[in-house]
């Protein structure tokens, strides 16, 4: 039975039945591009750990060095995304996601051209700043078009994304560094930025052509089927607190999450940015043997987020799921320190880690928008807001690893660092949030 044929006698089996075969005509017509696009963003956050041996050699860059720049990406990340968010929710998601990725695809191919350690600190700069509001941008995006009992799993599928630029882009990233190398007299790095940066700009204009900025926009969709739709999103959008990020900013809880997501982003960033060096560390030599082991967190992370979505939505609970993943992560971090020279048993720990705090970030988008619910621009401005205080941990922790292991000669005491902020994280999710945030919202289906 279809939405356009449910009637006042339909039974409970029937309009669920109707509902979730609506949910995924909406889920294939939006996710496979999102996805897409999502991927390229992530990977363009790690592409730099893959960069880095051949970068900091061309360069002369320490690990200090080396950590600042990642780092850079954040802060012109940090700077723009809550205005960005704001422009987002003014011309609207479509426009300004593909302004997003043009103009970040054509930051990042201008990596080739990078010869001098003051350029790669500004073009790292740049683009950050260039993407600045994606992912909050999209993850609002997302609760406009689906309603709240679906979200966990819509999230976990969106950031499977981000799981397999690890998967794909970490064997993908060793056979360019090592088979592309001195083609057209071009470093591999310089490769892995230009096939890494030019199909974002494409990608713009496809979400320019393809995505609509309203369920009421979609010709796909039939006028019942927007009718019913935009019920059931209004139906879980209950709190109107009106459209102000001040407004959003005093809500109990609300900087809590904030602090929360900083520090799961800290053990996000000490992944993304050294799983490489770590097993490069543990004796490992072949680039692409490195490749196809780092990607091995990021396919546990795949596995975790998708088993801990559906479970999360067919329950209802959202923040027990978010601290079980995070003490997993911690439980990784402390394992590598332990078994740093041990190859075996760091990709064991790798692949606690990836299942842990890999999976952990789309659980934890669950939770904003409960908050956040029918908060209109603040919502959008406190989603980037929240993320932008979380970010701050990519500043943090590739610096904070990097001089560690300048000064001891070893990344096993930064490893340990991120575990306990990890399990601060746990304490925090268990016992630093509000009511509103604990309670349950489970799904119909």
């Amino acid at each position: 039975m279809t939405i356009s044929v449910l009637t006042p006698n339909s039974s409970l089996a029937e309009v669920v039945s109707a509902e979730k075969a609506l949910i995924r005509k909406v889920a294939w017509r939006l996710m496979p591009l999102i996805m897409v696009c999502y991927l390229f963003a992530f990977f363009d956050r790690i592409n730099i750990s893959f960069a880095k041996f051949q970068l900091q050699t061309d360069l002369s860059l320490s690990d200090t060095a080396y950590g600042l720049g990642a780092s850079l990406f954040v802060i012109g990340y940090v700077l723009f995304e809550v205005p960005s968010n704001i422009m987002l929710y003014k011309v609207g998601a479509r426009r300004w996601i593909a302004r997003i990725m043009i103009s970040w695809g054509i930051a990042t191919a201008l990596m080739v051209f990078v010869n001098a350690e003051w350029q790669f600190y500004v073009l790292r700069f740049i683009i950050g700043a260039m993407e600045a509001g994606f992912a909050p941008g999209v993850l609002f995006y997302l609760t406009l078009w689906f309603p709240q009992t679906y979200r966990g799993r819509i999230t976990s599928t969106l950031f499977l994304a981000s799981a397999f630029a690890g998967l794909l882009g970490a064997p993908i990233s060793g056979l360019v560094l090592g088979g592309m190398d001195g083609v057209m007299h071009m470093r591999g790095w310089h490769w892995l930025f230009l096939l890494g940066g030019l199909p974002c700009i494409a990608l713009g204009f496809a979400v320019l052509k393809l995505l609509k900025d309203r369920v009421a926009d979609a010709h796909w969709l039939t006028d019942d089927e927007k009718t019913y739709l935009s019920s059931r999103i209004a139906q879980h959008e209950p709190n109107k607190h009106g459209g102000s990020l001040l407004t959003a900013l005093k809500m109990p809880g609300f900087l809590m999450l904030g602090l929360i997501y900083f520090l799961i982003q800290v053990a996000s960033y000490g992944l993304n940015f050294w799983a490489p060096q770590l097993i490069r560390s543990a004796g490992v030599e072949s680039p692409v043997i490195i490749g196809l082991l780092t990607a091995i967190p990021y396919i546990c992370g795949a596995i975790s987020m998708v088993v801990v979505g559906r479970l999360s939505d067919a329950s209802g609970e959202r923040r027990k799921f978010v601290c079980g993943l995070v003490v997993l992560g911690a439980i990784g971090f402390f394992s590598a320190g332990i078994f740093a020279q041990h190859t075996s048993m760091l990709i064991v720990s790798l692949a606690m880690l990836g299942g842990g705090i890999v999976a952990s970030i789309p659980a934890f988008w669950t939770l904003p928008p409960k908050l956040l619910a029918g908060a209109g621009a603040g919502a959008a401005g406190g989603i980037a807001l929240i993320n932008t205080l979380g970010q701050f941990g990519g500043i943090v922790s590739p610096v904070m690893v990097g001089h560690i292991k300048d000064i001891t000669g070893s990344t096993t005491p930064a490893l340990y660092v991120i575990g306990v902020t990890s399990v601060i994280a746990a304490g925090l999710l268990m016992w630093g949030l509000p009511q509103k945030l604990r309670t349950l919202d489970k799904s119909e289906g």
